[in-house]
């Protein structure tokens, strides 16, 4: 391969004032692709989520997720000249992302309208619980709150007990969303010349990935039951119990319950008994279903079963540990794997999903709270003398 492209977002600057998991996950795919990011971040303490934890080289796990290859700058935004300094950053930057309290951006005048009255050529990007118009506009919105409102909980989980999924998929849901809105607009930025503000709300992006229970339930006149591991309307599908552990497998139509039956459970007559013949029928009986499988499955062991499978073309996978995805043949084998710099030491870090030919994403280093104050304030034509002030004042 040759020398390395040039970053497709290398001429892009975003100023965000971000906390927590939905904007920074926006915003550092922006930096992956070479957008300078500017976050700015409260003098006292920064974004809390460099509190969550310290297990990352004394660096909390969310936050390095998050915040690689971004510039870090302490401004106290309730002061006259934190106000000033953001002013000048928003008058040159091409996208602006918060995902401030209810109502705070408003107040400081932030907004989409205000911005974009003030710079024509600005791309607002908001990032809300429930959006910034209705009757849920100020409410706070966080993960949980979300999944637990929008019905998620009640799909996820055992038979009896509602559970949260265990990573924060409503705010992954709404970054990703305000990441290809800001790409969209910069898009039609450079197409149209109009910029155009981005709006995403929590409740509405897991909104977006709850489509197929909403029509289920609404047209089916019940919801999906919570299956555990299982599939509320395909079986069998889960897992299954090996001699030395569990396998994972999935049956998606007739062709493959077909070959199951005879390659993997050695009874092909099996296929066509009444209560196993269509995958309703396997949905309805789904105890005595898996229960014929487990007794085939529990006396082999786990590769044994996955030879099956896999002879069957089956799909099917181990049940692992996010230890055996950190070590997993298919990350090694594709070179997923890269270093990215903490402010304790160097990182593991997976390159992002979507991959450019010819591009290789960039790895700047996680930054330290304020790691970047002085370099940016010289840049907007502060001194010395006012950086010190600012720093005796609090202001940075």
């Amino acid at each position: 391969m040759g020398p390395q492209s040039r970053l497709p977002l290398a001429d892009i600057t975003v100023v965000s004032i971000e906390q927590a998991v939905a904007a920074p996950f926006a915003t550092r795919q922006l930096a992956d692709l070479g957008a300078r990011v500017i976050k700015i971040e409260r003098p006292a303490g920064g974004d809390f989520a460099r509190r969550y934890d310290e297990t990352v080289r004394g660096e909390s796990s969310y936050f390095v997720w998050l915040n690689r290859s971004k510039e870090s700058l302490t401004l106290d935004l309730k002061s006259e000249q934190g106000q000033a300094i953001l002013e000048k950053l928003l008058a040159t930057a091409d996208v602006f992302v918060q995902n401030l309290a209810p109502g705070a951006a408003a107040r400081m005048g932030l907004d989409a309208v205000s911005l974009q009255q003030r710079y024509r050529d600005i791309i607002p990007c908001d990032v809300s619980g429930y959006g910034n118009t209705g009757p849920w506009s100020e409410r706070k919105a966080y993960d949980m709150l979300i999944q637990g409102e929008s019905g998620l909980m009640s799909l996820t989980g055992p038979h009896d007990s509602p559970s949260r999924v265990g990573v924060s998929i409503v705010d992954i849901a709404a970054g990703m969303y305000a990441y290809s809105g800001v790409l969209t607009a910069l898009y039609t930025r450079a197409t149209t010349g109009v910029a155009r503000a981005v709006e995403v709300a929590l409740f509405e992006a897991i909104g977006e990935w709850l489509g197929s229970p909403a029509y289920f339930t609404e047209y089916g006149g019940r919801q999906p039951k919570r299956a555990g591991a299982e599939h509320a309307t395909i079986a069998p599908y889960g897992p299954f119990p090996t001699a030395d552990g569990a396998v994972l497998l999935s049956v998606q139509n007739e062709r493959e319950w077909l070959a199951f039956c005879g390659d993997v459970l050695g009874d092909p007559a099996l296929a066509s008994d009444d209560r196993f013949a269509t995958n309703s029928a396997r949905v309805a009986h789904r105890a005595e279903c898996n229960a014929v499988i487990a007794e085939r499955t529990s006396g082999l062991s786990t590769e044994v079963v996955l030879g099956l499978l896999d002879k069957a073309a089956i799909a099917s996978g181990r049940l692992g540990e996010v230890r055996d995805f950190l070590e997993h043949p298919s990350l090694r084998g594709r070179h997923r794997w890269r270093s990215v710099q903490t402010p304790g030491g160097p990182i593991r870090a997976l390159l992002p999903p979507a991959n450019l030919s010819g591009i290789e994403p960039r790895f700047d280093p996680v930054p330290r709270l304020g790691a970047h104050t002085v370099s940016i304030l010289s840049e907007v034509g502060l001194g010395d003398e006012e950086i010190s002030a600012l720093r005796s004042d609090a202001v940075i």
